[in-house]
Parts: C-alpha cells; structure tokens; sequence
C-alpha cells in the first residue's frame, strides 16, 4: 500500500478507529496492537506489539501479525477475544455479533473463518489459553500464522455459516494495493448513498365515503 493501511481515510475517519467503532457495542474493550504514540490521539487504547524496538530488516524479519496475537492474549484478561487486521473495510457489526456469538458456545480454542483461501486467522475469536502455545511457537522461530493456528483446537466457520448475516462474499477481503482501497471506499459510498435515500411510502388513494340513502316509508 505504501503507507499505514490503519490510517487510510475511511467514511471520514482513520480505518483503525471505523473498526473499532464496530466492535465497541460488543466488547468490553478496545485494544489496538501497535504503537501507542501513533493510536493513542485516535482515543484508542493501544499496546505495542512483541516485534516493536526490535531491529528488522533483510537480516532480521519482524514476526508480523503472529507476534501481534500473542501480544493481544498476554495482555488480556477476557476469556474470548476477537483478533481482527486492520485492513478489512467489508466487516459489519451483524456479522462481528454473529462471530461472537458462535464463539460463546464453541468448545474450539479458536473459533476461525475458513473460506477457499484457507483459514482466516486474522478475523477470529481466541481464548486466553491460546497465548502460551502462540508464544512458544513464536520462541522456536515460527512465523507463518496460519501454520501455528492450525495447531489450535480450531472451530472453523464457512461462508453457508454466515450467508443469513452476509451474503455478498466481501466480508473477509482485505487491502493489499491502493487499487483495493479505492474499491473499498467506492463500496462505502454506495453503500452510504443507499442508506440516506428517503424511504417512499406508497399512499393508497383516499376512499369515497358511502353515502347513506335514506330509506323510503311505504
């Protein structure tokens, strides 16, 4: 993308604080992992992730988003937590309540979309106890996120789960190029236009009123 895909203007705010706005009648709290300088004149709680002071670079790769999960479930004290990119400008508040729904009465460590790209790790819901097994990977050099979550006790979830709450097959793409983010922003207008256009109302023309013949005496 070449810049922070968080702080891509989006229906008028930075992406990471429209995100947020979903998920804040939810959850108990919102937490942004990254750096805490750069979110926190966003309103936003944030805590840096495990790679950050960390040198990177061709010799030294940072861990990516797998060292963001398990930053977010040491931190946290919440039995369930929803782990979510910051690129994902399709997702709704239904479908989030859906997600968190399934996750309450799942047996599953994770509970993970799972669409014909694979898993989706970084649209899911974890318990706590996931954070010893993600850092222990991360301390033996893994990197791949996918590779360590399959190593969960995964509850996946399919598009037919979802297809009542969201049927358009958007819901889980993310950005990765300006040209995505142009889509994306022409996808929310649209969407905005449709849902400010008065709503017309069908009159039924008024009825004619009966009027009573007086009845003739013999």
């Amino acid at each position: 993308m070449g810049r922070d895909k968080a702080l891509l203007d989006f229906g008028g705010v930075p992406l990471i604080l429209h995100t947020a706005r979903l998920l804040e009648p939810l959850v108990a709290e919102v937490t942004v992992v990254g750096s805490p300088r750069r979110y926190a004149p966003l309103g936003l709680r944030a805590i840096a992730d495990h790679d950050e002071g960390q040198p990177s670079g061709p010799g030294q790769p940072g861990r990516g988003p797998l060292a963001g999960i398990a930053a977010a479930l040491a931190a946290t004290r919440s039995p369930w937590n929803v782990i979510l990119a910051c690129d994902l400008p399709y997702l709704s508040t239904d479908w989030l309540d859906w997600l968190l729904s399934r996750a309450l009465r799942s047996r599953g460590q994770a509970v993970v979309p799972r669409t014909g790209r694979g898993i989706e790790p970084l649209a899911a819901v974890y318990r706590r106890e996931c954070a010893a097994p993600i850092a222990a990977a991360l301390a033996r050099g893994e990197r791949k996120v996918s590779a360590v979550v399959e190593e969960l006790r995964l509850d996946c979830v399919y598009p037919r789960d979802w297809r009542r709450i969201h049927s358009s097959g958007l819901i889980l793409r993310n950005m990765n190029a300006p040209g995505d983010y142009a889509k994306a922003r022409k996808w929310w207008a649209a969407r905005q236009q449709q849902a400010n256009e008065p709503v017309r109302r069908l009159r039924r023309a008024p009825q004619r009123k009966r009027r009573s013949v007086p009845r003739r005496r013999k």
